[in-house]
């Protein structure tokens, strides 16, 4: 982070429509977009996948050996590094509203109320929840899920004959996340906030005071620090202690007059990309809040919101995509 800018270090790519998801299967760029279509591959060698012909792409994940996405065909499809394109269930139509993958081959998804998990080994099991599931997240221990609906959050292990745990907060519960080190689960909501829980005892934790929707969160390495979009400036709470957040501050990185719509912390050092409504994309450094440009769009231009901002898993490569088709890889300069 000594350069003043990263610009020059940033090879474009013309997505061709909305970016839905991004990522990297192993060290090659991967890029999920809305008209159905998946584009891999580094900057000026793409190749354009179909997974979902005639469909709009609805979610993605990736977990470093394959992109799966889910549409309004009803179909989750994975994808690899080679183009190969692998069908993991039919929902006969019915909209994908939510996805989650674990590095074990593991992959959970939501269409309405149904929630469906499909181990490793290729053996799903469902479940019904209390509401339409908007969010899925695996948890860090055991083969459990965390699932975001009305009325708060619920905890699934998949091979259990339990009820899921009920997490209960009044509202409509969106994306959920949960804290690396397995003590916190994070909702966004429907309204300007955020709501958590501390799960060992379900003790609730509110956080507030944001002038539009969170969509984007994301966990420094560390655990201790979670960042989230939705307002003019990229929201961090700490988690570090007990209580998590409760009467503590927020810090405010990357102050600009446009809204944050993405952030990514990298996943060795405490520093976070940050990407605006407006199309810029800046690093910020939590340790002394120094800020370097990573992508500068002119007034003009009005460029397309940041939709994908994510590291590999070296921290060395920021693979993005934006609502206009827009996107790009940051390749760090040796320091």
């Amino acid at each position: 982070m000594t350069d003043s800018s990263l610009t020059a270090h940033v090879a474009p790519i013309d997505a061709g429509a909305h970016v839905v998801a991004a990522g990297f299967l192993g060290p090659t760029p991967a890029l999920a977009m809305a008209d159905g279509a998946t584009l891999i591959g580094e900057p000026g060698a793409t190749r354009r996948g179909l997974p979902h012909p005639g469909a709009a792409m609805l979610v993605a994940a990736c977990d470093g050996a394959r992109l799966v996405t889910g549409a309004d065909d009803g179909r989750i499809v994975s994808t690899d590094a080679a183009g190969a394109v692998t069908e993991i269930a039919d929902e006969s139509g019915r909209w994908i509203d939510a996805l989650a993958l674990r590095e074990d081959g593991a992959v959970a998804w939501s269409a309405a109320r149904t929630v469906r998990a499909r181990d490793a080994k290729g053996e799903v099991k469902s479940w019904a929840a209390p509401s339409s599931v908007r969010g899925l997240s695996f948890m860090p221990k055991g083969y459990r899920l965390a699932v975001a609906h009305y009325g708060g959050a619920s905890l699934w292990f998949p091979n259990a004959a339990a009820s899921p745990e009920r997490l209960e907060w009044k509202g409509s519960h969106l994306d959920v996340t949960v804290s690396p080190d397995g003590r916190f689960c994070v909702t966004s909501m429907q309204e300007n906030a955020l709501h958590g829980w501390r799960i060992v005892d379900k003790a609730n934790m509110r956080m507030t005071g944001y002038p539009a929707k969170t969509r984007s969160l994301s966990w420094s390495y560390d655990g201790n620090w979670l960042a989230t979009s939705g307002a003019e400036a990229c929201i961090v709470w700490p988690f570090k202690d007990k209580d998590g957040p409760m009467g503590k501050a927020p810090r405010e990185c990357g102050v600009r007059p446009a809204r944050v719509s993405a952030c990514a912390f990298h996943p060795a050092a405490l520093i976070v990309a940050i990407g605006y409504e407006d199309g810029w994309i800046m690093l910020v450094r939590l340790t002394d809040a120094s800020e370097i440009p990573v992508r500068s769009t002119p007034v003009e231009a009005r460029a397309g919101a940041i939709t994908a901002l994510v590291w590999d898993r070296a921290g060395k490569r920021l693979v993005f995509g934006a609502a206009d088709g827009a996107a790009g890889v940051l390749t760090l300069p040796a320091a």
